[in-house]
């Protein structure tokens, strides 16, 4: 059943690049090192490159579900499961990113508490950091995609700062590569799994994608550049720290910045905090649209009453979030589902979906 949306309210093929990017590539980044090298040591650049491609063939299977289905993660569950209960099984998803912008948000709001301000109040923080996701969300999904565009492109000069890096490395920490077990590595690729996720919301967005097809090479790139920055970020790490010193870091990346000196800039950590704010903007604007979409497919709530709602749900619950082992906590479960939801959910809904497509095509013909 095909979904329609109008096209003014459509997005060129080449801009899927940023939205999948800027999903993936978010508060994550500051410390994903210090958890993959717990498990698997500095063999964990492994395990970055692995989950990485693992991701190309579950994207593809994204791009087959909504082709047969012609539309997006709605339509597909009622292809397959019926109309009421799919709609029941896609309403779980509305938590995943009522979770995801929450962990998001309050985690940096942590960083910025233990770095900058000690004394910040996190309830005006996220109380105005949601009513500009409100106020961006409101002007629809064309509004939100320039949000990611901007989110990808004014930030990137950060990436350079690593360089500073270079002169107090030692490429030689991550020798001997293999001395982990196969299962290390596997353990190290489920926990990476989460920092990548966010490339689920192709399910979600495909039907507001001018000619989609087109928008496949750009799907495709916008996760090989992902992995590709995800990688060289672990070796820079693995190969300026040593296990030892990385295992008492807890946010690696912004120790680096701690080097970075300029005659103009003493402190340049507070350049990069203050900056992500503009990495994990489209990612929780993204992550509020998304919910909000899912509410009114399934309910036929209007979207910005839907927008109200999980913003109001995702304020309220931030405040609750004191300790950062109570962060964490909430993390580690909407990494879970994170995983469940690409590495278990899409593979069997592909299945389904072709031998439902399958089984509907020959009822057809007799």
């Amino acid at each position: 059943m095909e979904q329609l949306v109008h096209e003014k309210v459509k997005i060129s093929p080449f801009l899927v690049f940023f939205l999948i990017h800027s999903m993936q590539f978010s508060i994550g980044v500051l410390g994903f090192q210090r958890l993959i090298a717990f498990t698997a040591g500095y063999d964990a650049w492994v395990a970055v490159i692995f989950t990485g491609l693992s991701i190309h063939i579950i994207l593809w299977m994204m791009y087959k579900i909504v082709e047969t289905a012609n539309g997006d993660m709605v339509t597909a569950n009622t292809f397959v499961f019926g109309k009421k209960m799919g709609k029941l099984i896609s309403l779980p998803v509305v938590i995943y990113y009522l979770l995801s912008a929450v962990t998001t948000l309050r985690a940096y709001i942590e960083v910025i508490q233990v770095w900058m301000f000690q004394d910040l109040s996190t309830f005006w923080y996220s109380l105005a950091f949601c009513g500009l996701g409100i106020y961006i969300v409101f002007g629809g999904f064309r509004t939100v995609t320039g949000v990611a565009f901007f989110g990808v492109v004014l930030p990137a000069y950060l990436l350079f700062s690593f360089l500073f890096t270079l002169p107090y490395a030692d490429i030689r920490n991550l020798l001997p590569i293999f001395d982990h077990s196969i299962k290390d590595l596997v353990m190290a690729s489920y926990q990476m799994s989460y920092t990548y996720s966010g490339y689920e919301i192709l399910l979600i967005l495909y039907p507001f994608i001018k000619e989609p097809q087109k928008s496949k090479k750009w799907a495709q790139l916008g996760v090989l550049f992902t992995t590709f920055l995800y990688t060289i970020l672990t070796i820079v790490t693995f190969s300026f720290f040593s296990e030892g010193q990385l295992q008492k870091i807890i946010w690696s990346t912004l120790s680096m910045w701690k080097i970075v000196q300029m005659p103009f800039v003493e402190r340049f950590e507070y350049i990069g905090i203050t900056n992500w704010s503009i990495v994990i903007l489209p990612n929780f604007c993204i992550a509020l649209w998304c919910g909000s979409r899912i509410l009114k497919r399934v309910t036929n709530l209007k979207q910005k009453y839907g927008v109200l709602l999980v913003s109001m749900v995702v304020s309220i619950t931030i405040n609750f979030l004191k300790t950062p082992q109570e962060i964490k906590l909430l993390s580690d479960y909407a990494g879970k589902i994170a995983f469940f939801l690409n590495y278990v959910y899409v593979p069997l809904l592909f299945f389904l979906i072709l031998i439902v497509k399958k089984v509907k095509k020959k009822s057809r013909i007799l």
